[in-house]
């Protein structure tokens, strides 16, 4: 269900809009209100989904009561004036609805609210998709890296030396080994030395005390050949 509010300071129009409301089964109408004014009390003390508004009213229009809040449901405007629609559109309103508005209309409207209710629904409980990349301070700009084509990190001093997939050259960055570890995913990376980060789809070969990329031989630190036991531990099970 949706919870909605319909704002118009025609009592007839309200009352159109309380029949046409009562006849989509996923609305449940919270309020009618004659002014904003009156709607906003609504809104600070209920969760409205939707609210149905007309454009020209006393006091406040309904674009400016758009306009005003900072946290909002959506909207869908109903109003005799065309000349509105850009400005409502901009404001990123469900649906502009000239009157007199007729019941098929409405339905579509309130069927495109639907949709878009939904989506936000599953887009909140759906599971967070981890980054493909991360940004590195690197030649006086932020620089886009991609997990994907990074194959090993070698620490120097106060900087670390990113290799990438050829032909990409490799790039200097001012930056600590701890730091870089933390930027990386450590489902598609391990550390094998103080000096070195690897990519594990990088990987060709491995053993006790180096790993290989391609013909490339990098040392595994004698505190990190667990990892590397556990990584091959890991591979063979899968």
């Amino acid at each position: 269900m949706m919870k909605c509010i319909a704002i118009d300071d025609e009592p007839f129009a309200l009352q159109l809009l309380k029949d046409y409301i009562s006849q989509v089964p996923f609305l449940e109408l919270v309020a009618l209100c004659e002014d904003v004014m009156e709607a906003n009390k609504v809104l600070q003390q209920h969760g409205i989904d939707l609210v149905f508004t007309d454009i020209q009213m006393p006091r406040l229009t309904g674009l400016q009561f758009i306009q005003s809040l900072t946290e909002r449901p959506m909207f869908i405007l109903i109003t005799a004036y065309e000349k509105f629609a850009l400005e409502g559109f901009n404001l990123n309103v469900v649906d502009y609805l000239l009157k007199p508005v007729e019941l098929s209309r409405f339905l579509l409207a309130c069927n495109k609210a639907w949709e878009l209710h939904q989506l936000k629904k599953a887009a909140k409980h759906s599971p967070e998709v981890a980054p493909a990349y991360f940004f590195v301070n690197a030649e006086y700009r932020q620089v886009k890296l991609l997990f994907k084509d990074i194959t090993y990190i070698e620490g120097l001093k106060d900087y670390v030396k990113i290799n990438f997939v050829a032909p990409a050259k490799p790039l200097l960055v001012r930056m600590s080994m701890k730091a870089m570890e933390e930027e990386l995913p450590a489902a598609q990376f391990i550390r094998i030395h103080k000096s070195y980060i690897v990519s594990i789809n990088s990987l060709t070969a491995v053993r006790k005390t180096s790993v290989f990329i391609d013909k490339l031989e990098l040392p595994v630190g004698e505190t990190y050949q667990s990892v590397i036991e556990q990584l091959t531990k890991r591979k063979s099970q899968g």
